[in-house]
């Protein structure tokens, strides 16, 4: 790979140190890990297991992992060995491609993070276009990336939907209710590259941010790197084998009328390892409107905690007036109202 390797880190990636990573590791995180095959199968002790372990966990801090989720190993690997293929390249052939950041150094002066990121959209309506998209940004050869990569945001589509399901039983809704809601979702996958780092106390992969999206089903490899908040300080998510991350994202959050919590997290980088993650962002039609159930509001008796809004103006918000951090939602329901 072609890492942004420096023998000093260069000013624009040195974080305040109030924001810097603690060299002594904080203690793990005691997320659940949720066997789904028996929701999977059909049985029900299984699925309100579940349940009830997802529905604690997205209110104390909106994170958890999957296992036996179905996704096939095979198609991961193949998705790993694209994405490396890409950032092998040289940084100037990168920079070419629609999608392609180094650091956001595109958008931002300082505290960026150390990383390379390659980010798609994916039309669970069309998912074809994906092909489309992968042959003009980066030419004819990348057509076999782009096959993986369609059926890998599928797999991803059909599990987010799943997990959905979930999270409407442990809402005590109707099951499919947010199945319904994210059918002809306008997603985004994102493929993250860490290099390793000379000076990790001083820079962060990822800066602490809530994603501003519904739901992100995260694969990371064996390296870790992955924090999360909770209970005011924070924990490491370290990579368990077969296990997808799952956290929930502002718009989700707005959804369950602030029920839920969106998943404040960060990643950390290592001196000697390369890092990568492979991250899919389920989010609805961008001019769907999102708005909590009315039955979840009624029956919660709580007022309305953010306004509606469609997932197209707060992706805008993001672009062009915010850097997204851990306000990010409450920042933009008052630049809506205001």
């Amino acid at each position: 790979m072609a890492p942004i390797s420096h023998a000093k880190l260069p000013e624009a990636f040195v974080w305040p140190e109030r924001e810097r990573p603690a060299f002594a590791a904080g203690q793990p995180l005691n997320e659940p890990v949720i066997d789904l095959a028996g929701f999977l199968a059909g049985d029900e002790g299984s699925t309100q297991l579940a349940a009830e372990l997802i529905s604690s966990a997205c209110r104390k801090h909106g994170f958890f992992q999957v296992i036996n989720h179905g996704v096939d190993a095979e198609l991961t690997s193949a998705a790993l060995h694209h994405m490396d293929e890409f950032f092998r390249q040289p940084q100037h052939e990168k920079k070419r491609v629609r999608g392609f950041s180094d650091g956001h150094s595109h958008r931002f002066a300082s505290k960026l993070p150390w990383k390379e990121t390659l980010s798609f959209p994916f039309h669970a309506s069309d998912p074809m276009l994906l092909l489309d998209h992968f042959q003009a940004t980066m030419g004819h050869h990348s057509f076999s990336s782009g096959v993986v990569f369609k059926e890998y945001c599928e797999s991803m589509t059909e599990l987010s939907l799943k997990v959905s399901e979930l999270l409407a039983i442990s809402l005590g809704l109707e099951r499919l209710s947010f199945r319904r809601f994210f059918e002809d979702s306008s997603s985004i996958m994102r493929c993250n590259y860490y290099p390793a780092c000379e000076e990790p106390g001083l820079t962060l992969g990822t800066g602490p941010h809530c994603d501003p999206t519904s739901l992100t089903i995260l694969h990371q490899d064996h390296v870790g790197g992955l924090e999360v908040f909770a209970d005011g300080k924070w924990h490491l998510v370290s990579p368990t084998p077969g296990a997808l991350v799952v956290n929930i994202g502002d718009t989700f959050m707005a959804l369950t009328n602030g029920k839920y919590k969106s998943c404040l997290h960060r990643a950390v980088v290592k001196k000697e390892s390369e890092r990568r993650s492979l991250a899919f962002f389920l989010c609805p039609s961008k001019e769907k409107t999102v708005r909590p159930p009315e039955e979840l509001v009624r029956r919660d008796g709580r007022r309305r905690a953010f306004p509606d809004f469609t997932w197209a103006a707060l992706f805008d918000f993001t672009q062009k007036n915010y850097r997204a951090d851990m306000n990010t939602l409450d920042a933009f329901s008052s630049w809506i109202l205001n």
